[in-house]
């Protein structure tokens, strides 16, 4: 969701301000401004729509100064419109903010009986309007600031210019990401490593109710109520290079083909890192129950992980959405092992579940693919995917990487509880490392797979997916995509339940998803594609080559897979329905990368 950058330097800043954008804009937006000081005076220029309109927008009325700000907004408050967009400006300041200010009614009312004037119908001007009004008191910038922010509700991350002030930026979060950038005569700040990744690799992460003090050659940090404090700086695991297109026409096929060397990696890493963690070890050995909570996509990944963990490590398992589970008052054992998913680590509605678990005195993980964010920084343990940095909203390489650690976590609870015997872990782990090869062989020759979608989704209104056992939540994670990125009504099903409902949508201007691997669920699965196909239905068929050979020549459309094992099977049917998902998309010309509405880290609730 929203995304923000500030530089201050020796030099013109606002060329990379628009470049610290470009990188944000995987975050998804719908508008983008930029405020900069020249000559003693807040210079703003704002437009509703892509980055590249702004740019084109500064060609015609350039904008200069060597301090500046910059937004792209996911609207929350107010429709996207220029009057809505950041930044919002005073006759004082100029302020940016990413996350809901959930107290801003009650405090605009308060500002506009002080005389401030309104201009937008954004809950951050609540912000611009506090701090300007702190200034007319008298206030310093620094102190006008602490006393903003210490009356803020909600989650927030915030950056401030002072038009008498040009020397500095102050930055501040609660909630929302922030990092602050070194540079050589010049200080960046921005939303995340990837915002950063263009200018430095040297950051700071601001920790909960954190400000900065930012000027061209250093930073000072406070907390809210004005206590200075050191926070140390780290080396970024994302590089510039990574956030490029490297030859692909969009990110989300980037992504897509690079899986195998995704999923190696963190395999590898789980190897090293994981299983020599002796007090992770010592945690899964005392843990009677495991808790899994996540979001989206990786709820998904939870759900699978489920199946992995009871049928091998023979553990109790729940699996929760987090934006329910945070708020249900569950009742939790001291004796679970809890364990929270999530690519960005910021997730709000994930962090803010983990954070209940740890008040309640349970122990507890992030399975994470940023290890510097603020979830692998709170948890009691961190479980990283090697993805490299993910930048298409719609989630692949992080859902693979989070399934193959899950199965490499779920084969180590099964060693620790004594379920799994050391030869089974031996042939186990062989196949988690043999499954790149077997993924990068089908995404070698998984160009037919346009000519099917274009064939059963270019017309088509709506679609499901079924499968049984660990591929139904595959099913759910192919509904998903399509939806969002291709904007089809899609639903995902275990297969046994299509008799209880679904069934009836069945007739052959729909597309049906079987997700059919080989073993004990195989006869099943093919006989609810008998049910589909009695009712006319427009069959795809996603299985294994012998599998494909059973259901004959009745089924049209077949995507056969490599043998990776029942075991690893998830992962290997989650890359044709991620393909599908994408020439859908691309063929009804739909931005693949940035679909409508969606943002890519969802730090507000």
């Amino acid at each position: 969701m929203c995304g923000i950058v500030g530089i201050v330097s020796y030099k013109d800043v606002v060329q990379d301000l628009v470049k610290g954008l470009l990188k944000l804009e995987y975050r998804g937006y719908d508008s983008a401004g930029i405020a900069t000081i020249d000559d003693g005076k807040i210079r703003l220029l704002r437009r509703k729509g892509k980055v590249a309109e702004l740019r084109e927008a500064l060609a015609e009325s350039p904008i200069h100064g060597n301090i500046g700000i910059a937004h792209t907004r996911w609207a929350t408050h107010g429709e996207p419109s220029e009057i809505n967009a950041h930044p919002h400006i005073s006759d004082e300041v100029a302020v940016v903010h990413n996350g809901i200010i959930e107290n801003y009614a009650s405090l605009r009312v308060e500002a506009e009986k002080a005389g401030f004037v309104f201009k937008s119908q954004t809950d951050t001007e609540v912000i611009t309007a506090l701090i300007t009004l702190n200034l007319k008191k008298g206030l310093s910038p620094l102190h006008a600031a602490f006393d903003t922010l210490k009356r803020l509700e909600g989650a927030f991350a915030v950056e401030v210019l002072f038009q008498k002030n040009p020397k500095f930026i102050i930055a501040a979060r609660k909630g929302a990401p922030l990092a602050v950038g070194y540079g050589r005569g010049e200080m960046f700040v921005g939303s995340d490593a990837v915002a950063l990744s263009a200018f430095t690799d040297t950051i700071t992460y601001l920790e909960d109710c954190d400000v900065a003090l930012i000027t061209k050659d250093d930073v000072k940090f406070y907390t809210f109520e004005g206590k200075q404090v050191h926070r140390d700086k780290v080396e970024s695991f994302i590089k510039e290079d990574e956030t490029g297109k490297g030859g692909y026409p969009n990110f989300m096929l980037k992504e897509i083909f690079s899986q195998p060397e995704a999923v190696r990696k963190t395999v590898e890493n789980f190897k090293q890192v994981v299983l020599t963690a002796e007090d992770l070890i010592k945690a899964v050995q005392q843990a009677k129950h495991i808790g899994l909570i996540a979001c989206g996509t990786s709820y998904h990944a939870a759900m699978v992980a489920k199946y992995w963990l009871e049928e091998y490590a023979k553990i109790p398992v729940f699996v929760d959405t987090s934006s329910e589970f945070r708020y249900r008052n569950p009742v939790t054992e001291k004796d679970t092992l809890a364990i929270f998913i999530s690519q960005s680590g910021e997730t709000a509605d994930t962090l803010a579940a983990m954070r209940y678990c740890k008040e309640q005195g349970i122990k507890t993980i992030a399975l994470v693919n940023v290890p510097e964010s603020t979830m692998a920084r709170e948890a009691d343990f961190c479980l990283r995917t090697i993805a490299g940095a993910e930048i298409a909203v719609a989630s692949t390489k992080a859902f693979t990487t989070q399934l193959a650690l899950l199965a490499c976590f779920s084969l180590l609870v099964g060693k620790e509880k004594g379920t799994l015997t050391q030869e089974t872990l031996d042939r186990m782990y062989e196949e988690i490392e043999n499954l790149p090869a077997k993924i990068k062989d089908f995404l070698t020759s998984s160009g037919y797979i346009k000519d099917i979608a274009e064939n059963t989704f270019l017309q088509t209104t709506g679609s499901l997916y079924i499968g049984r056992g660990t591929l139904f939540p595959i099913s759910l994670e192919g509904a998903l995509k399509i939806k969002e990125i291709s904007y089809i009504h899609a639903e995902g099903y275990a297969a046994g339940e299509m008799k209880h409902g679904p069934i009836a949508l069945v007739d052959d201007g729909i597309p049906v998803v079987v997700l059919a691997a080989d073993g004990r669920y195989f006869d099943k699965t093919v006989s609810n594609l008998q049910e589909i196909l009695a009712r006319k239905g427009n069959v795809i068929f996603i299985g294994s080559e012998k599998g494909a050979a059973i259901v004959g020549d009745e089924v049209k459309w077949k995507i056969p897979l490599p043998d990776a094992g029942e075991f690893l099977a998830p992962i290997m049917f989650a890359l044709p329905v991620q393909l599908l998902a994408y020439y859908a998309a691309l063929l009804k010309g739909k931005d693949v990368d940035q679909p409508r509405n969606l943002a890519k880290s969802v730090t507000v609730e």
